[in-house]
């Protein structure tokens, strides 16, 4: 059963991280950096899909599982869900890292390239989407009946919606700071790869400890909710007067709802 469930999640996150690759391939064929504007409304859609996918691919199943195992959903849900959080919060104190469009570096002190510090800013919020992507196939893997499939599935279309504008902002800045269509290109893709690695190795943990899933469903959606919160939604409103933020975030929302009851 667990080699499904890897078959599973590995099929997920690998369209996810495609998803990444050609948005990063688009330095081929641009030349220029995305416009301020364009940038806010793909992070606020960014946001809307992680929010979506956080209460109806991972806080709700989580809830259902503790109940079909017995048990009560609060301690699994609300405690997988803060561990979530503070293991990203951690990660983002630790990790040395540098958001597109700004000058001050996070995370320990590190002597590394400013290419290589912007990689690892996308990384960092890709680590709870390939949880969440490879979960929600993990669980797809384990219902015979396959009710949980199309929510799965919904889950890698809205994913991969968001990470496509997500590898082109990691590429085309690179390509306008001088840096080579190449390793604009090779640094935009390498960003995407650690959500199948991720989700496999969060698969494994949870199928190797009987009655851990919901708390680990709860934590991907805690560490997903930091990500929106810290990062997305703020970004996403940068400047006075920014609408065009709020209106992505609730555009990404709706797109995930209606995949979800579409495909469901």
């Amino acid at each position: 059963m667990l080699q499904r469930e890897l078959y599973f999640a590995l099929l997920g996150t690998g369209f996810t991280c495609l998803a990444t690759v050609l948005g990063a391939a688009m330095v081929f064929f641009f030349k220029n950096d995305m416009g301020q504007g364009t940038q806010k409304a793909f992070l606020g859609f960014a946001a809307g899909v992680m929010i979506a996918a956080s209460v109806w691919s991972l806080l709700l199943p989580a809830m259902e599982m503790a109940e079909v195992q017995g048990k009560n959903p609060l301690l699994p849900v609300c405690g997988g869900f803060a561990i979530g959080g503070g293991f990203l919060m951690l990660l983002d104190r630790l990790m040395p890292h540098l958001h597109i469009g700004s000058e001050e570096p996070e995370g320990l002190p590190a002597h590394l390239k400013r290419t290589t510090m912007i990689v690892l800013a996308i990384t960092l919020h890709n680590i709870p989407e390939g949880m969440a992507v490879g979960l929600a196939f993990s669980v797809a893997a384990q219902d015979t009946g396959a009710a949980a499939l199309p929510g799965a599935i919904a889950l890698a279309i809205g994913m991969g919606l968001q990470n496509f504008p997500e590898g082109a902002a990691v590429s085309l800045p690179m390509r306008s700071q001088g840096v080579s269509k190449g390793r604009a290109f090779v640094c935009g893709a390498l960003s995407g790869v650690v959500e199948p690695i991720f989700g496999l190795l969060t698969v494994l943990v949870a199928g190797s400890v009987t009655g851990i899933m919901p708390w680990v469903l709860a934590f991907a959606a805690g560490a997903m909710i930091y990500v929106v919160v810290e990062e997305l939604i703020p970004e996403a409103h940068l400047g006075e007067h920014s609408h065009l933020g709020t209106v992505s975030v609730m555009l990404g929302f709706l797109v995930m709802m209606i995949l979800d009851v579409a495909l469901g």
